[in-house]
């Protein structure tokens, strides 16, 4: 109980500090407010009495200038929405440049739409089903290891805080302390030795194949949709002009976790996505004139 003073004084103070660059314009300009606010929360955590142990990631949300969600869904977002948007279109626009009737472009992008949706899903549910199920192998191994041979484990762990810089007799203390915690020991040697995050393991697989199917059916739709109500050039600029607003907004959302320009990459997007049209148009058109004539 003794620390509790000391730990509440220094929440305190760090408070008082994080508040004396509000006031200040060059401060403000150089967003030190919202660093010391971060540092803050960070400390609070930390000092709480009964701090536990915090991985980066977690220290990264806490400070609140990390942005981003899981790493799997976030990428089976982004990768579902990208690749329903692009691959339906390059469809859509492959089948219009051989001169398909409008109503079989209108079938032949619906067949896209759900064909690549399920392919997206049933491919991010194997992916991610498989990385858990190997992680769970390895850390299961590493448990084994940790039982039948702790003294070997020790000295991994003993190597493990010397490579990162501890001084020999230090780090050789820290594993004994860590060893006699044989969950606090399988915890350090799964993220130190095997690089796997326990609470994590890749990820759901459910929620990276749900995102995929839900985003790649999303983007999917709008090359298609202007086919529902219009039919030969005013379909195909329709799709175009749907697609492109499309594009460019994935391209600009994206922004949210990289920090680059809205401009640039909604128009990067926008580019690579009619540059895979045009390709396929134009494939399509060369296939309609050496099929029909």
């Amino acid at each position: 109980m003794a620390g509790a003073p000391l730990r509440s004084g220094f929440r305190l103070a760090k408070q008082m500090d994080s508040g004396t660059y509000n006031r200040q314009p060059e401060a403000i300009a150089g967003g030190l407010p919202a660093a010391e606010r971060s540092h803050v929360r960070v400390i609070e955590a930390l000092a709480a009495p009964s701090p536990r142990a915090f991985s980066g990631p977690t220290i990264a949300r806490l400070e609140g200038r990390h942005r981003g969600l899981g790493g799997n869904t976030l990428r089976s977002a982004v990768l579902g929405a990208n690749d329903g948007l692009c691959s339906n279109l390059s469809l859509v626009m492959g089948v219009a440049g051989a001169d398909l009737a409008p109503h079989g472009i209108l079938v032949t992008g619906l067949a896209g739409l759900l064909a690549g949706a399920c392919s997206m899903a049933l491919g991010e549910w194997l992916s991610i089903s498989t990385t858990r199920e190997s992680y769970q192998r390895q850390i299961k191994t590493e448990a084994d290891e940790l039982e039948q041979v702790p003294k070997e484990e020790q000295e991994e762990l003993a190597l493990i805080y010397q490579a990162k810089g501890l001084p020999e007799d230090q780090a050789k203390l820290l594993a004994e302390r860590l060893i006699s915690n044989k969950e606090a020991a399988l915890d350090t040697l799964v993220r130190e030795e095997l690089g796997i995050d326990p609470e994590e393991l890749g990820g759901s697989a459910w929620a990276a194949a749900g995102t995929s199917f839900l985003l790649f059916a999303i983007g999917a739709v709008f090359p298609v949709a202007p086919y529902f109500v219009l039919a030969d050039l005013p379909a195909v600029i329709a799709s175009l002009a749907a697609s492109g607003i499309a594009l460019f907004l994935i391209g600009a959302g994206t922004t949210l976790f990289t920090g680059l320009g809205i401009w640039f990459s909604g128009l990067r997007q926008l580019l690579i996505g009619f540059a895979a049209a045009g390709v396929t148009f134009g494939i399509g058109k060369l296939i309609g004139i050496a099929v029909m004539g």
